[in-house]
């Protein structure tokens, strides 16, 4: 609570002072900004989703505005980190960082990035309304603060969601999604599981990499009432609650197709959008790719709920990633960069990102009436925003080694080439081994960040 009080704090007056500057001089704030950048050109890391791709589309209308050319690499998710971070330490041309919410402590203890406040102090480069106080909390504290200060603002955001074949339920007898994990499996998932017609009742993407460590493996923690780690930092995966997570997501595997282990995103999103599978739990930003008549059969059948509670509570999966501006860059680069940041992620064009596929950070976009009508997703996604799990994976410096050793041996814990004990018992080993090299167990880092 203390460091959500020193965020607020910050945030809110960094806002005040915006507040405070003549809103006539800024008419068109962006154009007086951009004049002596015009010509710069910026680059940075774009994923193969549906936020990138929305961004994407509405680019042409930044560079006129500004003449600020921006340069993009599409780059799938598991090679982002560490392209990335072999540009910075050689000194590389990216301007822009994109980070997920688990490498803003590596990235910002590194000094790869730039601290906000460094920007707004300009008055000639920053927006009159930028108001930081505009994005969801939760978002703006996980996705682009450390150590009390804010690095990056939320840009591509993702909220865990039950995506659902409303058709096939009801056909299965059900008139609405089930409400725990508990039903899913023991009354959904027989009824909605034909092997012999191809036909299973969930999927859950869990390829091995960050899919499977954050977005298969640690979604079946905390609903069950576990964790990862204890508050020392060391393993908690023998707990009695974090076994039975990870036993129930075994036992789950009978209701989903064969070849699980293999499914990432865009296979799970296809499970659901092809009649394959009858629910997923996948992220609030595949919206648009189920609704999408190109790449979808649900059509009217496509229906949206909260992830499913367990025995600690409904507690879904918070994933997403902010924009920062990269330290390497030229003086007039990081200027360019932060009117792109600020552009990309404000209130003046949110509507028309959630149009193009996004998913924006603002509040008050999702207060829009006509927003909540014409999408689905909205009211569950913006209720799990209220509180959601902010460290649903670690946010330090030591989670990209940690993630490496969860998605090796929790994908020989769902192949069944290793007991769900003796998987945890190992990556509970090799993770105190990479956390006591770090040092955090001998006072030289602190265990909460």
């Amino acid at each position: 609570m203390k460091r959500f009080l020193k965020m607020y704090t910050s945030v809110l007056a960094l806002t005040l002072a915006a507040a405070s500057l003549p809103a006539a001089a800024f008419a068109d704030w962006l154009d007086d900004a951009a004049k002596p950048l015009k010509g710069t050109e910026i680059s940075g890391i774009f994923l193969d989703r549906p936020g990138y791709r929305a961004i994407i589309k509405l680019l042409p209308e930044f560079e006129k505005k500004t003449g600020i050319k921006v340069n993009y690499e599409i780059v799938p998710y598991e090679n982002t980190r560490e392209k990335q971070v072999l540009n910075f330490t050689s000194q590389g041309d990216l301007t822009m960082a994109l980070v997920d919410l688990v490498w803003i402590g590596e990235f910002a203890e590194n000094g790869w990035i730039e601290p906000v406040s460094d920007f707004t102090k300009d008055k000639t480069i920053t927006d009159p309304n930028l108001k930081l106080e505009g994005f969801f909390p939760l978002l703006l504290n996980a996705f682009g603060s450390w150590g009390g200060k804010t690095y990056g603002l939320p840009f591509d955001n993702y909220s865990g969601l039950l995506f659902y074949n409303s058709c096939k339920l009801k056909e299965a007898g059900f008139d609405k999604p089930p409400a725990t994990w508990d039903e899913l499996a023991n009354v959904y998932g027989p009824k909605l599981t034909d092997a012999s017609k191809n036909q299973y009742a969930y999927a859950l993407q869990s390829l091995r990499g960050e899919t499977q460590s954050a977005d298969s493996f640690m979604r079946f923690l905390w609903p069950f009432g576990g964790s990862l780690l204890d508050k020392q930092f060391k393993s908690n995966l023998m707990s009695k609650e974090s076994q039975a997570g990870l036993k129930f997501r075994q036992d789950m595997m009978k209701y989903m197709p064969p070849g699980i282990v293999s499914f990432d995103h865009a296979e799970a999103v296809n499970a659901l959008a092809q009649g394959q599978v009858a629910m997923i739990t996948e992220w609030s930003a595949f919206y648009g790719t189920l609704a999408d008549p190109a790449t979808s059969k649900l059509g009217d059948c496509l229906a949206v709920a909260p992830e499913p509670a367990g025995p600690a509570g409904r507690l879904p999966a918070l994933g997403g990633f902010s924009l920062a501006v990269a330290s390497q860059a030229t003086e007039e680069q990081k200027k360019a960069t932060w009117l792109f940041i600020q552009w990309a992620t404000s209130e003046d064009i949110a509507k028309s990102y959630v149009d193009a596929g996004g998913v924006s950070g603002r509040m008050s976009v999702y207060q829009d009436p006509a927003v909540k009508a014409k999408y689905k997703f909205v009211e569950p996604m913006v209720a799990s925003w209220q509180a959601g799990v902010p460290e649903f994976r670690p946010r330090f410096p030591a989670w990209p080694a940690i993630s490496e050793v969860v998605a090796e041996w929790g994908s020989k814990m769902m192949l069944g080439e290793v007991s769900i004990e003796g998987g945890a018992k190992e990556i509970g080993s090799r993770m105190e081994g990479i956390l006591a090299k770090d040092g955090y167990y001998d006072g030289k880092k602190k265990l909460l960040q």
